[in-house]
């Protein structure tokens, strides 16, 4: 029973995840008649395009690169598409032509050398762009790190230490873009600034920031800046624990231009739009209708959790202990689905540690179940992407026959919990859910099933 109830779990999570399959949305948002060009209701004679243009970056960025390429006419992709977009090196294939670079490491979520000679690959070919060309900007989430262009006397170091800072900290997404926008060349609308000259420069977004905000979404390569260098500095100030922190150059940096009474940040061109393709809702609505045909009685928690991990994976434990009583939102059988992106608090340790927030998540139900068991239940969550955190996992799952396993080895979670490690646990547990690179990116989805 518990193996047939984990994996329907599984497959509602991967319902979710089908449904915001890179290619999928692209071919939803892009039509060619082989004479006109439709991008989510902007129209264009093919005839009158001297040169189509995709740059970008992303997780998602080779799916919908690659279905792209395969809608669009083989003459027009051999004669007059070119493009380049920043993936992770475990998402680089062979396009026809579109440069899909590694921009980082799978795995390692921070600006590398790499990266920003990607950025400068990005930036010299929409420059080039003129009156009769076409940009499309490929934007998905992940996007922020993998396009690094340090503004002017920031280095790459620099960026680096700030983002590791935030990111540790417990940072939110919005407060590490509000940072990396002030101190970026490409993000804050820059990348679009530089395609000035372009008929149109269209971006096309999969969403992984809660309430899709554009500004936000791998920090707004394509959309005005909304933050300030006070906001950034306020940030900074609010995680630090020491001034030292943060490199010197990043504080002369922020508070020269926050005293500046210029304007830092001109108004985009006309021609510039953005069109949020996909999202965790989308994600979340095909969960809950693969549960339901699954006859489950489903509870949605929506698309916008945030909060602490290891708290929002007790909250959801004790949610499926009210609806074991009678006492729920629902009766079982129930399917309790959740989307969002919590923080994982990064506790002072020494020891080695490995993990991301979906396993830390399930961890602290684990813990949190450690007397009185799992029966007739199952918690999964997992990164849409196929990456939570530092490791090869998209996340983990829990049920009765893993909890009986640990129980009978001794293998308690709690000091595994207090020091962050939650990989480790589940590599020995078991429990790890691993997909590879799922080409799409729209934060967390977590699965909770009650069967009675």
């Amino acid at each position: 029973m518990d193996e047939a109830v984990r994996g329907q779990a599984r497959a509602i999570w991967q319902a979710g995840v089908d449904a915001v399959d890179s290619g999928h949305l692209i071919r939803r948002a892009v039509c060619c008649d082989g004479t006109t060009l439709d991008v989510c209701g902007h129209r264009f004679v093919l005839d009158e395009l001297e040169r189509l243009i995709v740059v970008g970056s992303g997780k998602a960025g080779a799916g919908m690169a690659a279905a792209l390429e395969d809608l669009l006419p083989p003459d027009l992709v051999a004669e007059r598409l070119s493009g380049w977009i920043n993936v992770p090196s475990d998402c680089v294939a062979a396009l026809s032509r579109i440069t899909l670079h590694a921009a980082r490491p799978a795995g390692v979520n921070e600006p590398t050398v790499e990266g920003v000679m990607g950025a400068q690959a990005i930036l010299r070919l929409v420059a080039e762009a003129g009156p009769t060309d076409l940009v499309l900007v490929l934007i998905s989430g992940g996007g922020s790190a993998l396009l690094p262009a340090p503004a002017a006397g920031i280095s790459l170091v620099d960026k680096q230490v700030v983002t590791r800072l935030l990111m540790h900290s417990g940072a939110t997404i919005n407060e590490l873009n509000c940072v990396r926008k002030r101190l970026s060349a490409v993000k804050g609308g820059n990348l679009a600034r530089a395609a000035s000259e372009a008929r149109a420069v269209l971006g096309l977004l999969i969403s992984d920031v809660i309430g899709d905000p554009l500004d936000v979404i791998a920090s707004g390569p394509t959309v005005a800046d909304s933050g300030t260098d006070a906001k950034a500095l306020k940030i900074l100030k609010k995680f630090i624990t020491r001034i030292d922190d943060v490199p010197e150059v990043v504080w002369r940096f922020l508070e020269a231009r926050s005293e500046d009474t210029e304007v830092h940040d001109m108004a985009l061109p006309d021609s510039v739009s953005n069109h949020v393709i996909g999202n965790n809702q989308v994600a979340v609505a095909a969960a809950i209708a693969h549960a339901q045909a699954l006859g489950y009685h489903v509870h949605s928690l929506g698309s916008d959790n945030q909060g602490v991990a290891r708290e929002e994976g007790v909250r959801l434990w004790e949610l499926c202990q009210l609806i074991r009583s009678g006492a729920g939102p629902v009766p079982a059988p129930a399917c309790v689905v959740s989307g969002g992106e919590p923080v994982v608090q990064l506790t002072s340790s020494d020891e080695p540690r490995r993990g991301g927030r979906n396993q830390e998540l399930v961890l602290a139900a684990l813990v949190a179940a450690w007397e009185s068991g799992l029966d007739h239940q199952v918690i999964l969550s997992g990164g849409t992407d196929g990456e939570d955190g530092p490791t090869d996992a998209a996340g983990a799952v829990i049920d009765q026959e893993l909890w009986r396993s640990v129980r009978t080895r001794d293998l308690p979670p709690d000091p595994f919990l207090a020091r962050n490690d939650s990989y480790t646990y589940f590599e020995r547990a078991g429990g790890l859910l691993k997909t590879g690179p799922t080409h799409t990116n729209v934060m967390d989805l977590r699965v909770a099933l009650v069967t009675g």
